[in-house]
């Protein structure tokens, strides 16, 4: 896939260039290939085209002339501006959640986590389907009939309706199911259980972290959404506390409200955590800009209120030695603890288990 990615840099908003970057790594994941930018300065979007009508001239050529196969928008487009745009320029039009839902439908494994993607790229699509029959039917018909494309685009909309009717009901069951398994999981006699959620900005490095604290194997790759299945694993950290750490999916700067809804299932883990340990890469220049995604999307769970740490991951990336971690600045911004590691070093972890278990002791002494 040989894309050309377009945005609109918005006066006064300093994070649409990193957005764009952001694009370009979810297209490269995907195996695509970014040829360039086009960038237009706009005070809001186009109703019609999202950019304006002669920008959209300006991307027809330059796609003839670099032999750009599709078009990606670092927004969420209407279903009459992708109609418009495929109308107009002649090639694929993608936009931010188009990329995103395609990514999650080629990594995700489990049962759950594929129903969870088809629940998101059914909602996507339905009202997208509206006023394109008539685009796939030009041919004749008498007044109050309709074209062959109208027909095909009605069946399409009924079988998606029931389609999604199908697969809320099977996550709702997956949901019991789960309750179930967790209660099972939770009974340990006389031992504490502590539940534990990891989370944080894609490709900050929780899947390492999860690896460090239970001795899991996970996959750890440096990309966008390198794993994505739910996982948990039970560890006895302390002799009388047995912690149970869950991985989740990592976020990213406007999700998908479609992805975020559907995946409610799996958050629903994060929902249940006693702790939530905010993973935060301390190499990354907008670190503060992420940690405000990732709270945004928490407070939209309703979990904005959980006990949390700090843990600033990747130290390795901006000091040589692990003394020398003692001199970084970021968690003095932090207003709960704050702990910083490299989860590929090993520094740190000493420290973030000293930190959770300080947490642990204040949970216990809130119920006493």
């Amino acid at each position: 896939m040989k894309s050309i990615i377009v945005g609109i840099l918005e006066s006064g908003k300093r994070e649409s260039r990193e957005s764009l970057e952001e694009l370009k790594e979810l297209l490269k994941a995907l195996g695509g290939h970014c040829l360039g930018y086009i960038i237009q300065k706009k005070s809001h979007p186009d109703p019609r085209y999202y950019v304006g009508a002669g920008k959209v001239e300006e991307i027809k050529q330059v796609a003839e002339g670099t032999g750009a196969d599709s078009i990606v928008f670092d927004a969420f487009l209407s279903p009459s501006q992708v109609a418009n745009l495929e109308r107009s320029i002649g090639k694929k039009i993608m936009d931010r959640a188009d990329l995103v839902l395609e990514i999650f439908s080629k990594r995700v494994r489990s049962k759950t986590a594929k129903l969870q993607v088809e629940l998101a790229r059914l909602t996507y699509e339905l009202p997208r389907l509206y006023g394109r029959g008539k685009e796939l039917s030009r041919l004749g018909g008498g007044v109050g009939t309709r074209g062959p494309g109208e027909q095909e685009a009605e069946i399409r909309r009924r079988w998606i309706k029931k389609r999604i009717q199908q697969i809320k009901e099977e996550l709702e069951e997956i949901k019991k199911q789960r309750r179930e398994q967790r209660k099972r999981r939770e009974s340990a006699g006389d031992l504490k259980v502590v539940k534990v959620a990891l989370v944080g900005y894609t490709n900050v490095g929780k899947s390492s972290l999860m690896k460090v604290l239970t001795g899991r194997e996970t996959l750890v790759a440096d990309m966008p959404f390198a794993t994505l299945d739910t996982t948990t694993s039970a560890r006895f950290l302390f002799p009388d506390i047995k912690v149970l750490v869950t991985d989740t999916v990592g976020f990213i700067r406007r999700l998908p409200p479609e992805l975020v809804e559907s995946f409610k299932a799996t958050l629903e883990e994060v929902q249940e955590a006693d702790i939530i340990l905010h993973v935060i890469d301390i190499s990354d220049k907008n670190w503060m800009e992420k940690v405000k995604v990732v709270r945004d999307i928490l407070k939209d769970l309703s979990a904005e209120e959980k006990p949390v740490i700090y843990v600033f991951n990747k130290a390795d990336k901006v000091v040589e030695r692990e003394e020398e971690v003692k001199y970084l600045t970021e968690p003095a911004f932090m207003e709960s603890k704050s702990v910083v590691v490299s989860a590929v070093k090993g520094w740190g972890i000493k420290e973030l288990f000293e930190a959770i278990r300080e947490k642990v002791e204040e949970l216990q002494g809130a119920v006493g």
